[in-house]
């Protein structure tokens, strides 16, 4: 309900404790005839004062500073007052004096925020969302509070601080101070994105900063293996078993399109007939939780075949014996060295692989392939399809077969 009378004045007022000619200058807010009073905690001669007004007489540099002063509070109490009507909360002259001095509700914190979101996704991980996302989460609470004291020298800030500003020094510090990329610079943001936007549907916070900041992530060309490239590795044999499992692995990754935790985490159990009554892998992507069925290329089923009696292997609990992700990138390295490949090989590039070369360059419709990756949407995977010379020389070529 809002108020039926409201008024605001300055005022002189004589303070027991002060017995000099000069006042304190104090502020009356009166809601519904309501009065409350609070010092401004600036003093002023009465012999120029306009009591009419409500301001300091005269044009001096001291007269318009305390104008300017008077006038900052004035507007204050507008924003609070248009503040508790946002909030469908009550306009009183009491509401609105401790908003100013800043008490009653407790303030809302960026990072306290920040830090009992990501208790709550972790409270959800393996239901909602998987440990890469509440590790993403982590990085950018750390990035967020590592910002705030670099540019404020504090330990949390309140959201009513965040402006454009902010969201621009942030940015800038992630760019100059983080070395990060704009891509990563972009993702960083995001994240913090869905902070702000928790304040603004919960209504403690009126103005979204992020309003015409741009945030539009370039777009990059994914490294892919060619075929002559995959078979280079695939004829190689090399020296160390290790070296020998970790393509072996690489390679059953470039023909199913399964990122690495995928293939970790795949078991017997996943492998089943399909409705073409061959062999298919059902399963979910850990990172996204959609469903995966991938008919298995017979590369593949080699593979699995190679390793069922490897000891990691023989329980069904596992398919392959994959190492952790950072042994098998360094590995991979290696392997990519020993097969002059000039390219900067990890697992991730398996993915890329198997969308290119394996599927799309031969003829794969994109919706298969997207739906083979788990793709959410065929916006993910047409990044593929961009950078296929091979495809388009597929294509053009059954059309001049089709022409002729």
């Amino acid at each position: 309900m809002l108020e039926k009378s409201f008024g605001l004045l300055f005022f002189l007022k004589q303070s027991k404790k002060n017995t000099k000619e000069d006042r304190y200058v104090y502020l009356r807010i009166t809601v519904d005839g309501t009065p409350k009073e609070l010092s401004t905690k600036r003093l002023w001669s009465p012999a120029r004062w306009n009591t009419t007004i409500g301001r300091a007489n005269g044009n001096k540099e001291e007269d318009r500073n305390l104008n300017a002063y008077l006038d900052s509070i004035y507007h204050k109490v507008l924003q609070a007052k248009k503040q508790l009507i946002d909030s469908d909360k009550e306009v009183t002259a009491e509401a609105l004096k401790n908003m100013l001095l800043g008490i009653g509700e407790k303030k809302k914190m960026i990072l306290e925020i920040f830090q009992d979101h990501n208790l709550q996704v972790e409270a959800l991980l393996d239901k909602e969302f998987a440990f890469g996302t509440l590790q993403r989460y982590r990085t950018s609470l750390d990035h967020t509070r590592s910002f705030i004291q670099w540019k404020y020298n504090k330990d949390d800030m309140d959201i009513q601080s965040l402006d454009y500003e902010f969201i621009s020094a942030y940015s800038f510090w992630l760019r100059s101070i983080q070395n990060c990329s704009h891509n990563t610079t972009v993702k960083y943001l995001a994240n913090f994105k869905k902070i702000v936007l928790i304040c603004i549907k919960n209504g403690w916070l009126q103005r979204n900063p992020f309003i015409q900041f741009k945030m539009v992530k370039k777009e990059i060309n994914r490294v892919f293996l060619t075929w002559h490239e995959i078979q280079t590795i695939s004829n190689k044999r090399f020296v160390t078993d290790r070296l020998n499992h970790v393509r072996d692995i690489f390679l059953f990754s470039c023909y199913t399109g399964l990122a690495y935790i995928d293939v970790k985490n795949l078991n017997r159990k996943q492998i089943s007939t399909g409705i073409d009554n061959e062999q298919w892998i059902f399963t979910h992507r850990q990172k996204t939780n959609s469903p995966t069925r991938i008919p298995l290329l017979p590369k593949a089923l080699e593979l699995i075949e190679k390793y069922r009696s490897h000891p990691l292997c023989q329980d069904g609990t596992h398919v392959l014996p994959v190492l952790s992700n950072q042994k098998m990138n360094s590995y991979l390295k290696e392997i990519a060295d020993v097969c002059e490949i000039n390219k900067s090989l990890t697992f991730h590039i398996a993915r890329h692989t198997f969308a290119t070369t394996i599927t799309l360059a031969n003829g794969v419709p994109i919706e298969t392939v997207s739906k083979m990756l788990g793709h959410k949407s065929l916006k993910q995977t047409q990044h593929y399809a961009k950078i296929l010379d091979t495809k388009i020389s597929f294509d053009m070529k059954a059309l001049r077969d089709k022409l002729s």
